[in-house]
């Protein structure tokens, strides 16, 4: 498994909407999500940055649910809550992993 962490911006007083639209996230999408290999999401707020952590069964994962048409339509929902590009994909940076320990 492969771990990937992206750092996203959550813009002023989004808050509470995102995750009420997280709480009530799309089935098609799940699927989607599945389908594309991506195994496990956490997302965890820092001021107005969102790091989401995740681990993907191949490096390409998250390329093929971007560009999928559910997560575009997603995109579209989500982007009076976040920065998203102008090609409708979530702005975005992958963090580096520095240290992981399982016990």
């Amino acid at each position: 498994m492969i771990r990937r962490t992206f750092a996203m911006r959550l813009k002023p007083g989004a808050l509470a909407e995102y995750k009420r639209r997280h709480d009530e996230i799309w089935p098609e999408l799940v699927d989607e999500i599945r389908r594309c290999g991506i195994r496990k999401m956490t997302t965890v707020l820092d001021g107005d940055k969102l790091i989401l952590f995740s681990e993907i069964e191949s490096e390409d994962a998250w390329d093929r649910l971007w560009h999928s048409d559910i997560h575009m339509r997603w995109g579209t929902v989500m982007e009076p809550l976040m920065a998203i590009r102008d090609d409708g994909i979530v702005e975005s940076r992958t963090l580096d992993e520095v240290f992981h320990l399982e016990t």
